[in-house]
């Protein structure tokens, strides 16, 4: 099927080429849920569970950098070659990180695979602002839903029994977490083939390399800083030389994309549409707190909770509930009245609201009622993902579609990266303090006592002694090496670390309240404006008709 008509696409073609699309995010969504499941088995496994932050930052790292520069060339050449190429860079780097022997060799093959996710969810949605119009766009909203929602049961489940299982056919399990991508990316590359054939007219544009290349160098070295300066220190010479080549390559990407123009990367010039600075500005803070959230979460219900992996992914379950039921309202509504304005501001209201009511869950409070918080997270999380990249795309020339929800993806992502890194470097940089402090409090009570004195605690009991005699911070800086004793620890011995890793959470949770609340005051400036009724594909198809026309005649 190919399209070259300037008629509006029929139903049938539409859905027809979202099996391609959904076929590509279900790769890179079920790749999400199954990693995040699995990371503290994998982590624990190698050794470098405070390096964990790595393995999800590089793949951020990556997958940011590029995602504008994935908008930029599919506006140029067309969408299906660097979807296609998105696909099969992201099954390389999961093949690549089957290999792993370390968590800094696992996070290099990550930000391989990064490089394909930048184009996944970007283009997808790039492709979706191309054929549908924004007031219809709910209609279709279902099929995007069901992919997530799937990935979201699935992944769990399936994260779980992998992680879980000492080897599969030989291979140890994690490493079929990775492993199974390749299946489902071969899936999708023949689905992409038969389905997606849309007419595209090539833009005449340079490409900004300069500009993708400073960006780089702007970004690397600042989250660099943001994940080692616990270790380093944050006034150290390696964070202050990773500041001012930050900066420096910062103050020279915007001189680079104020000198080229409409053909930036990153075109200045949008920003200035205040629709698109508001949403730019908005998501990087929604972005800090929802991967921040997102990373603290799983941690909570597996180590402080004693889940294990496959019941943590299911118990995120009402959170995925949450975004479900969020987008769906905010689609169905938007779609019957066309104003979106609302939905944002609502959403990050309670993002404010649940991350500071996190702050106040502990180590022994019923998980039923972090569940229900759960619920509030996603659906704020709901009311914020598709009104914003819809008034971003609705804000823009058609020609510009694909830039645009690049953007949109882009800021989302870098505040994602951001968030993964400071408040994992700050959980971590809390964690050996706050089990520290707990173990004052918990070591002379009698439950304690008695619990050092029963021989089936004997090894324990010796390296508690060796600890102290130490001063005590060997046991608590340990299980940042490995956690995993925790799950068959003597409950009353594991109190004050289960103690320490909630309260050393609490402090995660408020700090993200706390950027919400600057975000809240972000988004009540996103303006209202009428949503197009066309699409952007019709529309750029009748310019070219016009074009045509004008120089036949």
């Amino acid at each position: 099927m190919t399209a070259t008509t300037d008629q509006p696409l029929t139903h049938r073609q539409i859905v027809t080429i979202l099996v391609g699309l959904m076929s590509g995010m279900f790769l890179a969504a079920l790749d999400q849920t199954i990693v995040a499941t699995a990371i503290r088995t994998i982590a624990d496994d190698l050794k470098g569970l405070e390096h964990q932050a790595w393995a999800t930052t590089a793949y951020l790292i990556t997958s940011t950098i590029v995602t504008p520069l994935y908008g930029k060339l599919s506006d140029i050449y067309g969408r299906k070659t660097f979807f296609t190429a998105a696909i099969t860079i992201f099954v390389l780097g999961s093949v690549l990180c089957t290999f792993s022997t370390s968590m800094l060799q696992l996070a290099a093959f990550r930000a391989v695979q990064g490089l394909g996710a930048g184009g996944l969810f970007s283009l997808a949605l790039a492709i979706v602002g191309d054929i549908v119009p924004p007031r219809e766009r709910a209609k279709y909203q279902g099929y995007f839903l069901a992919v997530f929602g799937t990935s979201s049961v699935l992944g769990p489940v399936v994260g779980g029994f992998l992680a879980g299982s000492d080897d599969i056919f030989g291979i140890t399990g994690w490493r079929w977490v990775f492993l199974v991508n390749v299946p489902i990316g071969i899936a999708a590359l023949v689905l992409v083939s038969k389905t997606l054939h849309l007419r595209h007219t090539r833009l005449d544009h340079r490409i900004d390399w300069t500009g993708a290349a400073l960006l780089s160098a702007a970004l690397v070295p600042l989250l660099l800083v943001a994940e080692q300066g616990r270790e380093w220190g944050w006034a150290s010479t390696n964070a202050i030389a990773c500041y001012a080549v930050g900066l420096v390559a910062a103050a020279l990407f915007f001189w680079q994309e104020a000198r080229m123009g409409e053909e930036a990367i990153l075109p200045l010039a949008m920003f200035r549409n205040r629709t698109v600075g508001v949403s730019s500005a908005a998501s990087i803070l929604i972005g800090i707190a929802m991967f921040g959230g997102l990373a603290s979460l799983p941690l909570y219900l597996q180590i402080v909770k004693g889940a294990s992996p496959t019941e943590a992914g299911l118990q995120l379950v009402p959170m995925t509930l949450g975004i479900m039921s969020g987008s769906i309202i905010s689609g169905q509504i938007i779609s019957r009245t066309g104003r979106y304005r609302w939905f944002p501001i609502t959403g990050v209201a309670l993002l404010t609201i649940s991350l500071f009511v996190f702050h106040y869950v502990e180590f022994d409070t019923p998980l039923w009622q972090t569940m229900v918080v759960m619920v509030f997270f996603g659906l704020g999380l709901g009311f914020n993902f598709q009104p914003l990249t819809l008034a971003v795309q609705n804000a823009v020339p058609p020609q510009q579609i694909g830039v645009a929800t690049s953007t949109a993806t882009f800021t989302r992502q870098i505040g994602g990266t951001i968030g993964t890194a400071v408040f994992l470097s700050i959980l971590f940089s809390l964690v050996p303090e706050k089990i520290s402090g707990a173990m004052r409090t918990v070591s002379p009570t009698p439950d304690f006592q008695e619990a050092l004195r029963d021989p089936a605690n004997a090894e324990f009991a010796r390296q508690y002694a060796e600890s102290q005699a130490s001063g005590g911070a060997a046991q608590a800086s340990g299980v940042l090496q490995d956690s995993s004793f925790l799950t068959t620890l003597d409950e009353r011995l594991a109190r004050p670390f289960l103690m320490g890793f909630s309260e050393a959470m609490d402090h995660v949770f408020l700090v993200g309240s706390a950027v919400m609340v600057l975000g809240l005051a972000i988004i009540w400036f996103l303006p209202e404006v009428e949503l197009r009724k066309g699409s952007a594909y019709q529309e750029r198809n009748e310019a070219d008709a016009d074009a045509e026309a004008a120089t036949t005649h």
